[in-house]
């Protein structure tokens, strides 16, 4: 049975969730994290710098990523999520669209299934339902090999709304209850940046799903070119999206450089307390 994840409806504050990638190719850190030893230094200095939780992948989905076996995903993370549960308290999440590493992954510690799929691969939705995990459920388009050219919305937002609540309803209908599910509007996932900048402007219309919403701009294409940084030194405007993103009802912020978000939220949180 999965480790019993927060309640993010009832929490006061915006969770902060640290990317721990142990895969050779992710836009970001592909490559960083070669042992079980150097995730769990890597995870302890997230928490030092005040990350709530942990999100483990073993599959890239950035744009043009190639799939990796089952085998390979689970030989990736399941070490991994067995020495962090082993030494840490703070809920873990593995981000992964395969059943079995969903199983292993909520037997080995994990309370949330996060998924960019949403649970469309056949059987991810009865391993979700029959693991008592959390899951949070993504918007996408095809695939990371070809998504960048399925961008012809009508209208993003109500689309991605839509796909959403479709997702919910199909959730309920296998015995998943809405108090397990968030959902995540897809930043970078088969849009251009101007249609990401036009979810985060109106990301208060996602309040209809009335699902928590966990949002991951972290360092992404849509924060380069505002900004024209580099992938490296993209952690101040991915902090000042994650703000804006918490301001219009945000529950859980996916990022990469933990210390600018915890401090930007510092900002936040005093301003509205003073």
């Amino acid at each position: 049975m999965a480790r019993r994840c927060p309640d993010w409806r009832q929490e006061g504050r915006p969770w902060i969730m640290g990317i721990l990638n142990v895969t050779p190719d992710s836009f970001s850190d592909g490559g960083r994290l070669d042992s079980v030893e150097q995730a769990v230094d890597a995870a302890a200095s997230m928490l030092d710098a005040g990350a709530d939780m942990l999100d483990v992948g073993g599959e890239s989905t950035r744009p043009g990523a190639s799939p990796v076996s089952e085998h390979e995903e689970l030989d990736r993370v399941v070490p991994v999520i067995e020495a962090l549960s082993a030494r840490f308290d703070c809920p873990l999440s593995v981000d992964t669209s395969t059943p079995a590493v969903m199983s292993r992954a909520v037997n080995a510690g994990v309370c949330l299934i996060n998924d960019v799929r949403a649970l469309t691969r056949p059987g991810a939705v009865e391993a979700a339902a029959a693991s008592g995990a959390a899951v949070c459920v993504m918007h996408m388009r095809g695939e990371p090999g070809d998504m960048a050219g399925r961008t012809d919305y009508h209208d993003v937002v109500a689309e991605v709304i839509d796909y959403l609540a479709e997702r919910l309803r199909s959730l309920k209908a296998a015995g998943i209850s809405s108090e397990r599910v968030l959902v995540d509007p897809g930043f970078g996932f088969a849009k251009t940046c101007e249609q990401d900048f036009t979810l985060l402007r109106r990301l208060r219309e996602f309040d209809r799903l009335e699902a928590p919403l966990l949002v991951g701009m972290s360092r992404k294409r849509m924060i380069g070119e505002a900004t024209g940084q580099r992938v490296d030194r993209r952690a101040v405007g991915s902090a000042a999206a994650a703000l804006l993103a918490v301001e219009r009802g945000a529950k859980v912020l996916r990022v990469h450089d933990i210390e600018a978000t915890r401090d930007a939220l510092a900002v936040w949180k005093a301003m509205h307390t003073a």
